[in-house]
């Protein structure tokens, strides 16, 4: 007998001692079967590899696909899993397994290939099946040949078809996925008034064809990896060669390679998480973004981008405190009315940091105020002291966003009706509040929502209260003493060992300028030095705009 085959039946013995044999006793079948459910219950494999060198001692794919069958019954739940689904079939007189999960399946594709093979006749197979398979009867591109059995499975849980063929010990897997999906649609967070209206979606796949769609470069370069031994996540690094730093892109290769974790289910927060373990800093060191144009124009600054399947936001990095005070719609204006509204945005991102605090300041010492602003202060004094109606508020106004989030969308203006005449008006009426402060609150409010990034309001939002609370405590002191920390805090920030308030700090007058006014795009001829781009030129220098 042929050793190969002799080991075959040997495994087969050990895990099937009934198998194939008649007049089997009842008793075997028990002692089989009870330690079959012990070495259940003893496995505690890290890794779909580890799972099958358990339950068959070699990652290899047997030639019987009786034990094939039992494999995926102990490791993938062949049987009790619905969605687990191993087709036996007969083709050229060979049988073959088709392994797949019908979730993750194309019915239309997969039927077309069986309708191809089911033409075939053992004539036309007869001096290699799986070559003759791979080579001819299989109507479709992707296609590859595997032979470790763990690859295998790790392939089908990423929606590809395996094809195992008895006798064989190989298996043919072919490309059949086809994952749950919705169209475009343009992001919430980031809407323009003109512009293109696709976002990204959930979807891997899309998400990086929207992006290839709008750069058509050779460069561009996508590669994926995995994160998460039970999740394995999809996550595809995307630069462009000859622009991105290549210590940056190779730093960043490294960090997501390192993740060692069960899984990143939350997708690209969690992967922010893992990589840049800054724990009780509030302020973002990535910019997410759910528009293909933002990011395609970030790749060819030099940034390195983020992808993570079931994740419709993608990470940008390196950037800095003031990429993230902008916005799309600047650039979809002329260079002037671009840069007014930049300057709007600025304003309100201060008011949402410093409004409150200032005001509270020259409430609490009058001396402070010059002659011009005397009417600033409240007209008459409310029943609870400011501190405490400035931290009433600003517990408010969070538990309204919150709620907003939740309330379904045909209630969410009953709701603001509700939060603003109901409570606001009835709180200062009864004497609660001053007039004042609900004011400012709102105004600083506003300028939180009015801020590009999400995470930058939130952390714009919790540095106005510890300023709130300083000012309360300690005056002016406090007041100049959080200011300080703050700037102390912010210039020490780095992103990928990048100046997180460049332009500002480092200076830099080019980047500073191009910060404070947007210019055209002929004027942008070099592209920003903080992530040290290969290529700093955009385009030769004659063709800059005057």
């Amino acid at each position: 007998m042929d050793h190969t085959r002799q080991h075959d039946v040997e495994q087969d013995t050990i895990r099937h001692p009934l198998g194939g044999r008649s007049g089997g006793l009842e008793d075997d079948a028990e002692a089989w079967k009870k330690r079959h459910e012990e070495k259940v219950e003893n496995e505690t494999s890290d890794n779909v590899r580890e799972s099958v060198l358990y339950w068959q001692e070699e990652d290899t794919i047997s030639t019987r696909l009786e034990d094939i069958k039992q494999t995926l019954t102990d490791i993938m739940g062949l049987g009790e899993s619905f969605d687990v689904v191993l087709r036996e079939m007969r083709f050229g007189g060979r049988k073959v397994g088709i392994f797949f999960l019908n979730g993750f399946a194309n019915s239309l594709l997969l039927a077309e290939v069986l309708d191809r093979l089911s033409y075939v006749t053992p004539k036309d197979v007869s001096s290699n099946t799986l070559q003759s398979y791979f080579e001819s009867y299989i109507p479709h591109v992707q296609v590859e040949m595997e032979d470790k059995m763990s690859a295998v499975i790790n392939k089908v849980l990423t929606g590809v078809s395996a094809f195992f063929i008895e006798g064989e010990r190989k298996a043919i897997l072919i490309d059949t996925r086809q994952y749950p999906v919705r169209g475009p649609e343009e992001p919430t967070i980031e809407r323009v008034v003109r512009g293109s209206r696709d976002g990204f979606t959930e979807t891997l796949m899309t998400n990086i064809s929207l992006v290839r769609r709008r750069l058509r470069d050779p460069g561009l370069k996508y590669e994926v990896m995995q994160v998460g031994r039970r999740t394995r996540t999809d996550v595809c690094l995307a630069y462009i060669d000859d622009i991105a730093d290549k210590k940056l892109v190779d730093s960043i290769r490294a960090k997501v390679k390192q993740i060692k974790i069960d899984g990143i289910p939350l997708a690209d927060k969690q992967l922010e998480e893992a990589m840049t373990n800054k724990k009780w800093n509030p302020y973002p060191l990535v910019r997410y973004s759910e528009r293909p144009d933002v990011v395609a124009s970030h790749l060819l600054e030099g940034r390195v981008v983020l992808f993570v399947d079931t994740s419709p936001s993608v990470m940008i990095l390196p950037t800095t405190f003031f990429d993230l005070c902008q916005h799309a719609e600047e650039n979809r204006q002329s260079p002037f009315m671009g840069s007014y509204l930049r300057w709007i945005r600025f304003g309100g991102i201060f008011a949402s940091l410093f409004l409150l605090p200032l005001w509270m300041l020259m409430v609490i010492s009058p001396d402070l105020k010059p002659p011009i602003l005397d009417f600033i202060g409240p007209q008459k004094a409310a029943k609870l002291p400011l501190i405490l109606q400035f931290l009433i508020i600003e517990f408010g106004v969070d538990l309204m966003r919150m709620a907003a989030v939740h309330t379904p969308t045909p209630l969410a203006s009953a709701m603001g009706l509700i939060a603003a005449i109901l409570i606001g008006d009835v709180a200062v009426q009864t004497g609660l509040f001053v007039n004042e402060v609900v004011l400012y609150m709102s105004i600083a409010a506003i300028g939180m929502f009015a801020t590009p990034s999400y995470e930058l309001g939130l952390a714009n939002r919790l540095i106005r209260l510890v300023l709130i609370v300083l000012v309360a405590a300690f005056k002016v002191k406090g007041f100049v003493i959080g200011v300080t920390a703050i700037l102390a805090l912010l210039t020490v920030h780095r992103s990928y060992n990048s100046s997180y308030m460049w332009p500002f700090i480092p200076f830099n007058a080019r980047g500073m300028l191009s910060i404070l006014i947007r210019k055209s795009v002929l004027e942008e001829e070099r592209r920003p030095s903080f992530n040290k781009p290969r290529d700093s030129t955009r385009m030769p220098e004659h063709q800059g705009g005057t």
